[in-house]
């Protein structure tokens, strides 16, 4: 792989099917794989074979990008109104989930002055929601990744410096927020199926979701509106799901609002199903 790209080009969908998504990346047209796209694609194979590179998926979990021309090590990109620092992983992630782009805008809408959020990854959702003008806390336990959502605030000067970053597991850390009566307006958290904490924690969803959404409650600021961001891409956690998981934690009285994240396709205009959501809105305690 050549080295980093300056120019920032734009992020599209450009086609799914055949368990595979076409996506132009910047200058570079990427396959990779998408289970769910059961269909046929809408582009011609033509399109299709003018991928710069293809990334297939082994036995155990990994795979290899096989490249008609070499990908230079990262470049930059622009989506949702964020540019982003692209990086093709041996797992076949680029460093982001184009899928959340609405939530970015989401967190743009509302008012709240603290945030926290779980599961960060490269920090797209931090900063949305530093743009937004509030004092976040982003959390993720690989050092790696919060090193790169750093690079990415970098790249936008937009963004006011008002993020806390955090290396830690999330079960220890929010029961230390929780003894140190930190309180937030705005939590959000993708958590992954299965993972382990920096120091071997494991975490399974179907075990630990409600018991982490119990520990997100404590954090509740009582005085102010409260909204609570659940995103999901484990299989069998649909939105219906995740409702029942929050209404069991939260109560029924707040706001709900459930949705399947999708990315659309500029061939087509059809969107590429990724996964689902949740927001719950809450009054607050004071009111």
């Amino acid at each position: 792989m050549g080295s980093e790209r300056e120019a920032v080009g734009e992020y599209r969908l450009l086609d799914s099917g055949g368990l595979m998504k076409l996506e132009e990346v910047g200058p570079w047209r990427l396959a990779r794989p998408a289970l769910n796209a059961v269909w046929s694609p809408s582009l011609p194979e033509s399109e299709w074979r003018r991928a710069d590179a293809v990334f297939t998926r082994d036995a155990g979990g990994g795979g290899r990008w096989q490249c008609r021309r070499p990908l230079p090590e990262s470049w930059r990109v622009r989506w949702g109104g964020l540019v982003m620092k692209i990086k093709p992983t041996a797992f076949g992630h680029l460093g982001f989930f184009a899928e959340q782009f609405r939530n970015w805008e989401f967190f743009r809408t509302l008012k709240y002055d603290s945030a926290l959020n779980l599961f960060a990854y490269s920090g797209l959702g931090s900063l949305a929601m530093a743009e937004h003008g509030a004092r976040v806390c982003h959390l993720d336990a690989a050092r790696g990744m919060v090193e790169w959502a750093k690079e990415n605030l970098a790249l936008n000067p937009q963004v006011p410096q008002k993020i806390r970053w955090i290396v830690d597991d999330v079960g220890k850390f929010i029961r230390r927020e929780e003894r140190r009566g930190a309180r937030y307006q705005l939590i959000a958290l993708d958590p992954p199926s299965f993972g382990r904490g920096s120091s071997g924690q494991l975490w399974k969803i179907e075990d630990d979701l409600v018991d982490l959404l119990r520990r997100c409650r404590a954090l509740r600021d009582p005085a102010a509106p409260f909204t609570l961001v659940l995103s999901c891409h484990s299989p069998g956690f649909s939105c219906r799901v995740l409702e029942r998981c929050a209404a069991s934690v939260f109560g029924e009285g707040g706001e709900f609002g459930s949705f399947e994240m999708s990315i659309p396709e500029s061939a087509s205009g059809r969107e590429l199903p990724a996964g689902v959501c949740l927001r719950l809105r809450l009054p607050s305690e004071k009111a």
